[in-house]
């Protein structure tokens, strides 16, 4: 087993080098520690995996938060979740405030502009993806669709329509098991190969334990939330970021792409923290750094800080906006696996868990679906600027969403070529 230094310095390098959205974070994640380094056995990460992929929130986070406890414990835990988050928030922090201070350049507006046609891209991508490993029986299109639905139409609360979709998961696979399987299962048998290297043991599941973590994590989770309250006012924009975000924290099954049109649907419309194309340009800063998507929620934080400081500068709002963000969007996912690591061999035996999962992901396609509408109807019809048609968003789009489903061209490639196609558009536009 390694020392805690030697897994200190790994945590601190993926969390510089994880590109590549979860897949391609839990593909690194897997070559070291199994495959190269040999601390983890294949089970024993493949079954931690299926534990992180039915909790809330970003599953590539959880699954080292997990691998860092159960190699030393709470403090690896704690460094490995840490150090996957903080390297994307600095810089996206300095990108926020790049487009929030700058945003008035003519140059640098051209850039943001053709950055969104790669979001319109890669959220159409998402959608066929994401449906096209989940939507495998006519239920699950009939899921998808009246999420659609229920969202776009009826302006449904995503809360509801995440758990309509667990419930139906959950009844569906004990009457009808082959309309709502359980998903596919990433690990077999009940004992882990001979050849697997030896673990610590792992910590039994106590009440004294639980209500341990749980005391600590939700003392944490709440007292800067407390604390703004009483220096800035209950009814302070940090206040109110700090509660929306743990709440939507809680809701976040499918990853970021899930939890965008919730915050768009809230954040935008409700509180008006940023619009509809600022939405799109976090998005698409947050895919330029490494760690987890959903760090995309600090951008929203840190807009809203800026855009209602209160009686702080716009600079400092942004700050305490991004800070209150990231700590209750990530938090709850401490809680969550430091709570449920000692039930991952359990989880395996639970299989109507999974078909909820599978159901809650259908829905999510559904909610995604929404939500490129919205992200392009905006785009496509901007608000400023007379609200003709933008041509050059719908082309680029298509072009973008061709290089990357066609030619399998990488979406940081691709986004960097539509920024640079925008900044060529504004030296040649009258």
């Amino acid at each position: 087993m390694p020392s805690f230094r030697e897994a200190l310095k790994f945590w601190l390098k993926l969390g510089l080098i994880s590109f590549g959205g979860p897949a391609g974070q839990i593909a690194i994640m897997h070559r070291e520690l199994v495959e190269k380094r040999r601390w983890i056995g294949d089970g024993h990460f493949l079954h931690a995996l299926n534990f992180c992929m039915l909790l809330p929130g970003p599953e590539a986070q959880q699954l080292a938060t997990y691998l860092g406890w159960r190699l030393h414990g709470w403090r690896g835990g704690v460094a490995a979740g840490a150090l996957f988050v903080l390297p994307s928030a600095f810089l996206l922090f300095g990108l926020g405030w790049l487009y929030m201070a700058g945003g008035h350049l003519p140059w640098l507006a051209a850039v943001f502009h053709g950055l969104i046609p790669a979001v319109i891209a890669v959220i159409a991508e998402a959608v066929l993806r994401i449906g096209g490993k989940t939507l495998r029986s006519p239920s699950l299109w009939v899921i998808a669709a009246l999420s659609f639905v229920a969202i776009h139409f009826f302006n449904l609360s995503f809360v509801l329509i995440i758990f309509a979709a667990a419930l139906c998961g959950w009844l569906g696979h004990r009457w009808f098991p082959g309309q709502f399987p359980a998903g596919k299962s990433h690990g077999k048998g009940n004992a882990y190969p001979a050849d697997e290297p030896v673990l610590p043991p792992s910590v039994k599941a106590t009440w004294r334990r639980a209500l341990t973590v749980s005391s600590l994590c939700l003392t944490l989770w709440f007292l800067p939330i407390v604390a703004l309250g009483f220096w800035l006012g209950w009814g302070s924009v940090p206040v109110t970021q700090g509660l929306f975000f743990s709440k939507a924290a809680l809701v976040t099954f499918g990853g970021a792409y899930a939890v965008l049109p919730y915050v768009a649907q809230q954040a935008v419309e409700h509180h008006q923290w940023l619009t509809h194309s600022q939405m799109m340009a976090g998005l698409a800063l947050a895919e330029t750094t490494p760690g987890p998507l959903i760090i995309v929620l600090e951008f929203v934080g840190f807009v809203g800080g800026w855009r209602n400081p209160g009686n702080l500068t716009p600079l400092g709002g942004a700050s305490l906006g991004a800070a209150i963000t990231v700590w209750t969007t990530f938090i709850p996912s401490f809680l969550m696996v430091f709570l449920g690591a000692p039930f991952v061999e359990v989880l395996r035996h639970m299989p109507r868990l999974g078909a909820c999962l599978t159901a809650i992901t259908a829905a999510v396609v559904g909610v995604i679906l929404n939500l490129g509408v919205k992200f392009a109807t905006h785009a496509l019809w901007p608000e400023t600027g007379g609200g003709g048609f933008d041509v050059f968003v719908a082309v680029t789009a298509c072009a973008a969403f061709l290089a990357m489903k066609l030619f399998k061209v990488p979406f940081t490639a691709v986004l960097a070529a539509c920024a640079l196609l925008g900044l060529a558009t504004s030296f040649i536009a009258p």
